[in-house]
């Protein structure tokens, strides 16, 4: 068996992410210690993470050049936190979307850890001024915020706090680039962070199109996904415009003037509520139903999805 990566990775929560997160560390050969509360949680998880991982090597899809079998000799439950960060290089936060906790969890890190490891959140939302302020190590401390579902979407967005040391940042993504995962680097702090202010952006106006009566809930959804979707999977909005002219420049000069027409009618916040609400559940639902099994059998569909796009990417990257 190859010998693990130095220095070891502790997982704060056994979720969903939590579980990810595992398996991404020791896909890059990375001794993990999962952390929870409960020792039943801690035990749930290491049995999903069992049955993920042989799954995904039957059907080609597990990462790095470990078999099943050795990543899965890489992970191991701990219920005592103290006992877990002995000797971590990098602890991944990931307990549910809520201040205090987590707050709760960077004090109690920030009393028991030396000065080299990195104290990483995998919030979505959560600024790292509100997570790590006050704490003695929070040069050490970065959002490392991954997309679900973590093992098939490759993004991190890397947010630091404004104290956070330039080398917590070159570590964190360094090693997340040593795992597979795609790091951007998110200068300041910011509400929603990059992913999540592009997707609201989008969002918002599509909810305004259904809304204003401009096109249906369904249609609205395949201009995504059979039209700037197949574009965005592969290249960004910025080098779409560069592409879709001859440059950078020549697009602004070309379509600066018609693109501020356009955005000069884009409406108000929507209210997210009332008929609006009531009309893109009930097309959405012909199409998902909303109950468990339709839900989850949706879901399943949309990773399998997922996974073929990522192969396909590594595929075609250009040379």
């Amino acid at each position: 068996m190859a010998s693990p990566a130095a220095g070891g990775v502790v997982i704060v929560g056994s979720g969903l992410i939590g579980r990810s997160w595992a398996m991404l560390f020791a896909s890059g050969g990375f001794k993990v210690k999962l952390y929870d509360i409960e020792q039943q949680q801690i035990t749930n998880a290491l049995e999903n993470i069992r049955k993920e991982m042989k799954l995904m090597e039957q059907s080609g899809a597990l990462k790095g050049s470990l078999s099943a079998q050795q990543q899965l000799a890489l992970i191991s439950g701990c219920g005592n936190l103290a006992e877990a960060v002995e000797g971590a290089m990098h602890i991944q936060e990931c307990v549910p979307e809520n201040l205090e906790l987590k707050k709760k969890i960077f004090t109690h890190l920030d009393s028991i850890v030396d000065d080299s490891v990195i104290l990483s959140s995998s919030t979505s939302c959560l600024l790292p001024s509100k997570l790590f302020g006050g704490l003695a190590h929070v040069k050490q401390c970065i959002v490392a915020h991954p997309v679900n579902p973590p093992y098939y979407v490759p993004l991190v967005e890397l947010v630091p706090h404004p104290e956070t040391a330039p080398t917590t940042m070159d570590r964190t993504h360094a090693l997340m680039r040593k795992i597979g995962q795609s790091p951007v680097r998110v200068l300041k702090e910011i509400d929603g962070f990059v992913l999540n202010r592009l997707q609201y952006a989008i969002i918002s106006e599509a909810w305004r199109l259904v809304e204003e009566g401009i096109v249906s809930p369904n249609d609205l959804d395949l201009v995504m996904s059979d039209g700037l979707g197949m574009r965005y999977a592969f290249i960004g909005p910025l080098e779409t415009m560069h592409l879709n002219a001859e440059g950078m420049v020549s697009y602004c000069d070309r379509y600066s003037e018609g693109m501020k027409h356009v955005l000069k009618s884009f409406g108000s916040v929507p209210e997210f509520s009332g008929a609006t609400v009531e009309k893109v559940n009930q097309d959405i639902c012909m199409k998902v139903p909303d109950d468990p099994v339709h839900l989850a059998a949706r879901r399943q569909w949309r990773d399998d999805c997922l996974m073929r796009l990522a192969k396909l990417k590594r595929q075609v990257q250009p040379q």
